[in-house]
């Protein structure tokens, strides 16, 4: 398995020592190496990249601002000589969190991590794959409470994501459960229930109105996020009559 990565660091000795790891590692391709986050969003619109390792201090935009940018962002590794952003960056959903200077050993655990990933995403392609003709359930099962509880999908109003957890409001209760909402949004389907924001994704079908940048559903008004808001407004726009 060959793993397309890109660096994306403003400091010179950093990329260095990343690009050095990396090509001690055959399965591992550097794409790019990028000094600042335009770069990067060209490598990522011109490639198919699978991890992006990604510093967080960087001059016009920092790193977890252009993470914050991209809807579809790939697997990504924070690099920083800062420490204090590991709660914001693990709320973006990244793999892993190196504090430089990057011991080799500490980057080849990242490295493991993701491939367990990749590995685990294409699983789940194949599994779907095997039976293209079946049915997609309405329903999807999930841990929480020491139980596993069904899910029906008409039941969701919407989904609150806190860190590593999140809290699924339904029609009639609210659950929580140890899940990202990254993995809880890769469950969903996404026409039916889209991300409009870093921590709440919505059922398409419960909203009763919006307004600015709020949408409405059971009074509860649920912010549309800045980086969410043009793919949110797309799907809104596909239900409009001309």
């Amino acid at each position: 398995m060959i793993i397309n990565c890109i660096i994306v660091d403003d400091e010179i000795h950093a990329r260095k020592v990343l690009e050095k790891y990396i090509q001690d590692l055959p399965h591992i391709n550097l794409v790019k190496s990028c000094k600042n986050a335009l770069e990067a969003m060209e490598s990522l619109r011109n490639n198919q990249i699978d991890v992006m390792f990604l510093d967080i201090n960087m001059p016009k935009l920092s790193g977890l601002n252009f993470l914050e940018s991209l809807t579809n962002a790939p697997l990504v590794v924070i690099t920083t000589a800062y420490r204090e952003y590991a709660v914001d960056a693990y709320e973006l959903d990244v793999i892993d969190y190196l504090h430089k200077p990057i011991p080799f050993p500490r980057f080849i655990k990242a490295i493991s991590k993701v491939e367990e990933k990749i590995q685990a995403k294409n699983q789940q392609f194949t599994v779907h794959t095997e039976t293209p003709n079946q049915t997609k359930p309405n329903f999807i099962f999930i841990k929480a409470d020491k139980k596993t509880i069904k899910l029906n999908f008409n039941d969701i109003k919407y989904i609150e994501g806190l860190g590593d957890y999140i809290k699924i409001h339904t029609l009639t209760k609210t659950i929580v459960s140890k899940l990202t909402i990254k993995k809880m949004e890769e469950l969903l389907p996404p026409k039916q229930f889209p991300r409009v924001h870093k921590s709440f994704i919505i059922s398409l079908e419960l909203i009763e109105s919006i307004e600015g940048n709020q949408i409405e559903i059971n009074d509860f008004k649920i912010p549309i996020g800045l980086m969410y808001r043009q793919n949110f407004m797309n799907l809104i726009n596909t239900f409009l009559k001309k």
